[in-house]
């Protein structure tokens, strides 16, 4: 729970449309402090839509449902409002900005969160840093533009770098393991687990089974046809990576089939 009862994160019966087209058919998510949950699923799924309608992107349309951060209906706020508040997301494809240097976005960010707006330069530098130390980056990375040129691995790197400066409550990371060889993999988990924190949750949403080899998940859902069809624990993770989703997929079947011949019974 937050400081004033509620769960830091919640989805309610969350229904997403775009181009008249429905994604989310219904979602219902709970997210407390401390926690890290992660949502796995095919292509198409709705992981990535999840993700972006919680943080605001204006091209899906909420149909129906609630997406609350520490009990507040966060909907109606534009993204930068909901950044503010503590929410972050790392993207799956990172983009470039020619002509920004990584130091200059990542202290402009800091102040936009800041009260009054002012980030002392010497301050920001210290705990730029100190972050990337932690994360096995180099000093020259700071003076390079934003993801120009960079490798994926670094793309990735700085997702997680710009976490640790901007320090965010709630962290949602969208495949962020996807296209890194287990190197960089491993970079990416030690920063995620160096954030781990009772105050902290976080959100993984990936494909595959081996970022959570590194980043161990208290609570795994699985998401199909817009919705969250299982929750489980890291067993449920190793159980996708052994068989796939097409056991879930069977288990639904079966379970709809049962639930009309039910109905059919008593007409």
């Amino acid at each position: 729970m937050s400081d004033n009862g509620h769960p830091l994160f919640e989805v309610e019966n969350l229904k997403v449309a775009i181009d008249g087209n429905e994604i989310l058919r219904g979602v219902d998510l709970t997210i407390n402090e401390g926690e890290i949950h992660a949502i796995m699923g095919r292509n198409g799924s709705g992981k990535s839509t999840m993700a972006n309608v919680v943080m605001g992107h204006p091209a899906y349309e909420v149909l129906e449902g609630s997406v609350k951060y520490k009990g507040k209906d966060v909907l109606e706020l534009d993204t930068d409002e909901r950044a503010r508040l503590g929410m972050f997301l790392a993207f799956q494809y990172p983009m470039s900005i020619p002509g920004v240097t990584v130091a200059k976005f990542l202290h402009s960010a800091l102040k936009a969160r800041a009260e009054g707006g002012d980030v002392p330069v010497r301050e920001f530098r210290v705990n730029l840093n100190k972050a990337m130390d932690l994360l096995g980056v180099d000093s020259s990375f700071a003076s390079r533009y934003v993801n120009d040129g960079f490798s994926g691995g670094e793309k990735k790197r700085l997702e997680i770098l710009q976490m640790f400066v901007l320090e965010p409550t709630l962290c949602i990371l969208d495949e962020t393991d996807s296209g890194l060889d287990i190197d960089a993999l491993k970079t990416v988990a030690e920063g995620v687990n160096a954030l781990r924190s009772e105050q902290r949750a976080m959100l993984l949403i990936t494909h595959y089974q081996r970022v959570l080899n590194y980043v161990e998940p208290d609570v795994v859902h699985v998401m199909m046809d817009g919705k969250i069809v299982r929750t489980g624990g890291i067993d449920l993770a190793e159980a996708l990576e052994e068989k796939g989703y097409e056991w879930i997929e069977q288990e639904l079947f079966h379970d709809t089939d049962d639930a009309t011949s039910a109905e059919a019974a008593q007409a």
